[in-house]
């Protein structure tokens, strides 16, 4: 709330003058006049109690002095006292009902009261019914409350008052859309597009022929709308999914290279539909029209040689496509190219990271440290790399550190001891490490990661098996479909001889990734081993021992 005020206040400030007709104007170009300027001066500089001061004295010698009131109100919405700001505005427009710029302030101070808002910009609309911000305001007041039909009669008013307009024809045609009236929404449209011909327009025309499968009108509204303006890119882009739905590929290719190349649009805009398209399409799409698609990156790239969110695009584009030198380029050169943006250097320290690149990957992960000391996420990707070098040391060190400096901050410290705790059973402190795990527990007793991992240390024990599936059942309530947390549950459930209820929980986790995990693979065929049923088991355990054998434990 205090920010929007401020931003409306600024932009208040800048036309304070029209907040005076010209008959106010001349009623104060005297002494008093000169006062109020000075103390708009003082507001404009930040300085509320110098302009409190002068429009207080002007009230003080003229009780009837409407602006200076007016600014009073100014001074408190800008010291955000917005109760004795509405009293000031208030005061201005008894004193002058007829100024409209008193009472639409007046209206604009209720701002997160929506019901006051929409209440005082109905009484303006009844005294200025030609004044185009009431009527905007209101559509996107009755908008926000989803008062639907009363945003379309208003729409309605506007047309009648002002005319017809894009903005309006778009805002009715969503609405009605909203409301599941498609074909009235698509004629509103029409109607505006017969009257007015409109590259916009027709566009949405053509965007609403293809959510209703009529391809070939589709294309027909998007060509009429680059005949009025071969600029218009939404029209331009649309076209070109026309084609790649038809697997018309030359015109599809044809027209994307016009959208890529556009001067006009936005780096951001291509990439945004880039991804879109790579993420969507089959590995048979990427492979069949690698040489096109090469080309597309190559164009953008040579646009937009150093734009971040391009590089990036370029970087995991070749990645997918297994081209990890050319990804590998690109992902450093956003980094040097944007040595103050943190994402970008996550970006190539997790592609170091993907290509067990780890020595550069540490080199990358100290310096990221020292230029991002708040982003903790590098220390946890350092974390990840030491673990891999088996230096529990240099994860112990990064914990301490985390915790001591984030004291307080549960967010950070929880995570950090629960990997302090990991790393010191790992180091065989199992005392330090279930020691840090009833902390974490008690700063949160749902903590899922401490909680599965405290539980199948004690499985492995055999030790207090009843309390460890007490905490492993909080898992999977919590996230039923983890197949760590359901391997955790099941062996559990095994250890306390409840094998039927195990197998359950086995199955599931079959389905949402059990099958990739080793160590869920053999404790399911020790599961089944124990019902009899032999087979079965040996199939899943001849699973487990090839996936030893490629190191996935």
């Amino acid at each position: 709330m205090k920010k929007i005020l401020l931003s409306v206040i600024s932009c208040a400030i800048l036309s304070l003058p029209s907040a005076l007709g010209q008959n106010e104007v001349n009623k104060y170009n005297g002494e008093a006049g000169s006062q109020i300027i000075e103390a708009v001066s003082k507001i404009v500089g930040d300085d509320f109690k110098s302009a409190t001061d002068i429009l207080n004295k002007l009230v003080a010698k003229d009780p009837g002095n409407d602006a200076a009131y007016y600014y009073l109100g100014w001074c408190m919405l800008k010291q955000n006292d917005v109760k004795a700001a509405q009293e000031y505005l208030k005061k201005a427009a008894e004193l002058d009902p007829k100024n409209f710029c008193y009472k639409y302030w007046l209206a604009n101070s209720y701002y997160g009261n929506d019901d006051m808002m929409v209440a005082s910009y109905e009484n303006l609309l009844k005294e200025f019914p030609k004044k185009t911000d009431i009527y905007f305001s209101l559509v996107n007041l009755y908008l926000k409350q989803n008062d639907l039909d009363k945003a379309m009669a208003c729409l309605d008013q506007i047309e009648t008052v002002f005319g017809k307009s894009e903005a309006v024809t778009s805002t009715k045609y969503d609405i009605l859309l909203q409301q599941n009236k498609p074909q009235e929404a698509f004629e509103e449209l029409k109607r505006y597009n017969d009257d007015f011909s409109s590259p916009t327009i027709l566009s949405k025309m053509g965007d609403f022929s293809m959510a209703q499968y009529k391809d070939s009108a589709a294309l027909a509204y998007y060509d009429e709308s680059i005949s009025l303006d071969d600029s218009y890119m939404p029209a331009v882009l649309g076209k070109a999914e026309v084609y790649r739905i038809r697997r018309d590929y030359d015109e599809y290719f044809a027209v994307l290279k016009k959208f890529m190349a556009s001067d006009g649009t936005p780096a951001q805009s291509k990439v945004q539909y880039m991804n879109m398209l790579l993420q969507r399409s089959e590995p048979r799409f990427l492979h069949n029209f690698r040489p096109q698609l090469d080309t597309t990156m190559d164009e953008m790239l040579e646009l937009s040689p150093k734009d971040s969110s391009t590089l990036m695009l370029a970087g995991r584009y070749y990645y997918s496509t297994d081209r990890k030198d050319k990804a590998k380029s690109y992902f450093k050169s956003n980094s040097v190219y944007y040595p103050e943006s943190a994402t970008a250097r996550l970006y190539y320290i997790q592609y170091l990271w993907g290509e067990k690149d780890f020595d550069d990957m540490l080199k990358e992960t100290a310096k990221a440290k020292a230029d991002f000391p708040n982003v903790t996420d590098f220390v946890e990707i350092e974390n990840a790399a030491f673990f891999n070098a088996k230096n529990y040391e240099g994860i112990v060190k990064n914990c301490l550190e985390t915790i001591d400096k984030y004291n307080g901050d549960t967010s950070v410290t929880i995570p950090a001891m629960a990997t302090l705790g990991d790393v010191y059973h790992e180091m065989g402190h199992e005392k330090e490490a279930f020691k840090i795990y009833k902390e974490v527990l008690k700063l949160n007793p749902d903590y899922a990661p401490v909680l599965n991992n405290y539980a199948y240390y004690l499985a492995l024990k055999g030790k207090n098996l009843k309390d460890a599936c007490k905490m492993s059942k909080k898992t999977i309530d919590r996230e039923p479909d983890n197949p760590t947390y359901l391997d955790t549950y099941g062996w559990i459930l095994h250890l306390l001889g409840k094998n039927d209820e195990a197998k359950a929980v086995f199955k599931h986790a079959m389905i949402y990734g059990g099958k990739e995990s080793a160590t869920t693979l053999e404790h399911y065929s020790i599961v089944l081993d124990a019902l009899g049923e032999k087979e079965l088991a040996n199939v899943y355990k001849s699973q487990a021992e090839k996936l030893k054998t490629e190191g996935n434990q």
